[in-house]
């Protein structure tokens, strides 16, 4: 089975968001590990991006985290993006951090605190202003650990009317979109645990509000291939954050724990036709690089996406359904395990050198010399991490 012109065609626009986060330094809950190279600015963090987007063509944008990527001029630092050839994409919110949110942001009970966090979302949204950044992404690590801590209906109404304090401020075209986590740091109910309650918050906002699907945010066994598909029909999918997970949220290099499962999702954004033009769905990134270096830990994970969204679109969609609709179990099945086993990589290697990129962007990241460049000039200063 060979790619077909149609498919080259689609993935010519296919575009991949990196976090800005995913260059700084990362850990497990007991050690954050320093490496040679990290950055110490967000400028630090868009010039290695640049280098990804470089190598790959498939990221022409990095998100930003605030307060973590706070500086004093964002019309500046759009600029400075600019000319390395990339755009500012998703502002992420942050109210997880402060002392003051121990028992919630958006959804705690002292008004004063719950009017902070809506400050802070007011505060992102000047940012998305001067960056020309579309989307304002909320993850909150509001819930309680032991029954009886919190009013779960109080604490959903609360959330209600902040989120529609926030939503008001959002301009004609800024989106809003809520991710949803169904554990950790809260143990025993999480004010935003699954798609239904994103959906639901979202859905009583209006049309420029959306769930976000990170694919690590699910409890084993979860089908997140129907929750692709349900949103999607739904028209209320806005964007995912790709990774992998083995146990938890793992946030580990995308389709390294299951490729079937990411090949069944993206299967299921081409069925919904989210790869389209004009589509709402945007595709990023959320991972951290523990182990390995980050710039190839970044480089592996957009081609992880384009080969498996290769194999997606090899699925012969007429016999497919025909299949389907005759009942024949295995005949379906074997159609989508066919594009699913077939090696796209030689023929992906070959089109990118047809336009001017590595056929290998991983071995020529290796010899460009890069890492060694980077380690030797960012000596000094405080490495970004978690929390910078």
């Amino acid at each position: 089975m060979s790619i077909s012109a149609a498919v080259l065609t689609q993935l010519e626009v296919q575009a991949i968001e990196l976090p800005s986060w995913a260059f700084g330094n990362s850990g497990t809950r007991f050690k954050v590990f320093q490496t040679p190279g990290t950055p110490r600015t967000i400028q630090e963090k868009i010039q290695d991006a640049a280098k990804v987007n470089e190598l790959t063509g498939l990221a022409p944008a990095v998100a930003l985290h605030i307060p973590w990527d706070k500086v004093d001029d964002y019309a500046a630092l759009r600029s400075f993006a600019e000319d390395l050839g990339l755009a500012l994409g998703t502002v992420n919110s942050n109210t997880f951090q402060d002392d003051d949110y121990k028992f919630g942001s958006l959804t705690h009970a002292d008004a004063a605190i719950r009017q902070k966090a809506i400050d802070h979302h007011f505060a992102c949204i000047d940012v998305m202003d001067a960056t020309g950044s579309r989307d304002l992404k909320i993850w909150l690590a509001d819930g309680t650990n032991y029954p009886g801590q919190g009013d779960l209906r109080g604490r959903q109404d609360r959330l209600a009317d902040s989120l529609q304090q926030i939503y008001a401020r959002l301009g004609d075209e800024q989106r809003m979109v809520l991710e949803y986590k169904f554990f950790e740091p809260a143990f025993y109910h999480t004010d935003v645990p699954d798609w239904g309650t994103s959906y639901a918050q979202v859905s009583a906002l209006g049309d420029k509000a959306m769930v976000c699907l990170d694919t690590g945010h699910h409890a084993p066994g979860t089908n997140i291939e129907f929750i692709v598909m349900q949103l999607l029909r739904l028209g209320k999918l806005g964007s995912f954050d790709f990774n992998s997970r083995f146990y938890a949220d793992d946030d580990l290099i995308v389709g390294a724990a299951d490729p079937f499962q990411l090949f069944r999702i993206l299967y299921e954004v081409n069925r919904g036709r989210g790869f389209d033009a004009g589509s709402p769905v945007a595709f990023m990134l959320d991972q951290c690089h523990n182990v390995e270096d980050k710039i190839p830990g970044q480089i592996r994970s957009v081609l992880n996406v384009q080969e498996m969204t290769a194999r997606v679109l090899l699925v012969d969609a007429p016999a497919l359904a025909a299949a389907q609709d005759a009942g024949d179990v295995l005949g379906a099945n074997g159609i989508l395990m066919d594009a699913f086993y077939t090696d796209v990589r030689p023929e992906l290697a070959a089109w990118r050198e047809s336009r001017g990129l590595a056929a290998d962007p991983m071995a020529a990241y290796a010899a460009s010399g890069y890492q060694a460049k980077i380690a030797a000039e960012r000596a000094g200063g405080t490495q970004s991490s978690w929390g910078a």
